[in-house]
């Protein structure tokens, strides 16, 4: 057998093994494989880092994750939260710790009063173990619309996306991920009721609970429809029509409908409290009701304007023409990605999420590098990118572009280097 060959029929061996373990440990071997290439990247990345604002040149991987927002949350655990918003001797509010949820900050104070941790080291540990849960999670939510391994290639493409480093780090990224992929699984199983508490949960670990609300909102509104329709189709003398040609339906199945709709009414009322439970707790604490959007305003440097953030950047990127079309352009193509086949078997719920979510970055979002971090919540498309070609080739160029991504994404953001006005890009 020539060296090729032999190759192949390692390779195959090996996988048939592979496929014979739980589905559990082959997503949990697969994500910390991803891990360890992403801290391989970074320790490269450390040993080329030069003069910056919080260590020495060169520094250790454990140094070196510990900067940009993992600061602030390790400022929040030690320190807690601002009573009054600081302010220049303008008056205009200053960056503060109100900007960064509470979650993940203070399961690292618990962490660290129990076992005795740096708390540099307690975030971390959390994050890594937030994003091994979180990628079993998301396996088990691909389940319920793909086969075994479409589904686990699906979490690959999660594990291995370019952004995908910062699951690793002292950041609320990993967690959030966890409660996001547990909501819209127990949202899937129509368990609305046990959702309830994870959804509040995710709301105090990032700026998510918006675009969840808007998603059960508009959730409800169409199984309200598809209520009403099945009423109509079991009511006497109802015609045989598109609706209930073909049999009639089940009996029982519309008050066990209605006692759904009565569930998913309270998860939405639950998530649109949430949404606002942050917010609210900065005016308590605060006595500023504006605190947080203040406080999050501070890093854009003007005032919140839905949408308008989008056109200046278009304008700055593209020019005055191309620059107010290219907001329009961007919309069209992610609309048409909406309706694509592999992204409509998602379903109604994952599909809903992800139009929500991206509305709500279009409205809300000032765009910047930043941003390449907060498309990690439109995760359900990398089943829709799985679903594309079930060839190994596709699937495997896929992660390998991934992988040299998360280089650029590293190597260009993570990494400090100073731009000619000062300052840089932040990650």
């Amino acid at each position: 057998m020539d060296p090729a060959g032999r190759v192949r029929s390692v390779a195959a061996t090996a996988g048939a093994v592979v496929a014979r373990w739980p589905w559990w440990v082959q997503v949990g071997g697969l994500y910390v494989g991803a891990r360890l290439v992403s801290a391989c990247i970074f320790m490269a990345a450390a040993l080329h880092q030069g003069v910056n604002p919080w260590f020495p040149a060169k520094p250790d991987y454990w140094s070196f994750v510990n900067i940009w927002d993992a600061r602030w949350y390790g400022e929040v655990l030690r320190n807690g939260y601002p009573d009054v918003l600081p302010t220049d001797g303008a008056g205009n509010v200053q960056e503060n710790a109100w900007a960064f949820y509470a979650l993940f900050p203070m399961l690292g104070r618990v962490v660290a009063g129990l076992t005795g941790m740096h708390p540099a080291f307690t975030l971390t540990l959390i994050a890594m173990a937030c994003g091994l849960g979180a990628a079993l999670v998301i396996y088990r939510l691909f389940r319920l619309r793909a086969p075994h391994r479409t589904a686990l290639w699906g979490t690959v493409f999660v594990a291995t996306f370019p952004v995908s480093p910062v699951l690793q780090l002292p950041y609320a990224e990993s967690l959030n991920l966890l409660l996001l992929a547990t909501a819209l699984l127990l949202v899937l199983e129509r368990r609305y009721l046990w959702a309830m508490p994870v959804v509040v949960l995710m709301c105090l670990s990032r700026p998510t609970g918006v675009p969840f609300a808007a998603m059960m909102g508009l959730l409800l509104l169409y199984r309200l429809w598809q209520y009403f329709s099945a009423a109509r189709a079991t009511a006497p003398g109802t015609a045989p029509g598109p609706a209930n040609v073909g049999g009639a339906v089940p009996s029982g199945a519309v008050p066990q409908a209605g006692a759904q709709l009565w569930s998913l009414a309270g998860l939405t009322v639950v998530s649109g409290a949430g949404a606002l439970l942050w917010p609210v707790i900065a005016w308590a604490v605060t006595g500023d009701i504006q605190a947080y959007t203040k406080t999050e305003t501070v890093w854009r440097g003007h005032d919140l304007v839905p949408f308008k953030p989008w056109f200046d950047t278009g304008v700055l990127l593209f020019g005055p023409v191309l620059g107010i079309l290219a907001p329009f352009v961007f919309v069209a193509l992610f609309a048409w990605s909406m309706m694509c086949r592999p992204v409509r078997a998602l379903g109604t719920e994952l599909r809903l999420w992800c139009a929500c979510y991206m509305g709500y970055l279009l409205m809300f979002l000032h765009p910047q590098t930043s941003t390449f971090r907060m498309l990690l919540p439109l995760f359900p498309l990398a089943l829709g990118a799985a679903l594309i070609s079930r060839s190994r080739a596709y699937r495997g160029t896929v992660v390998l572009m991934f992988l040299l991504l998360q280089i650029v994404w590293i190597v260009w953001l993570w990494a400090w280097a100073p731009l000619p006005g000062g300052g840089d890009y932040p990650p």
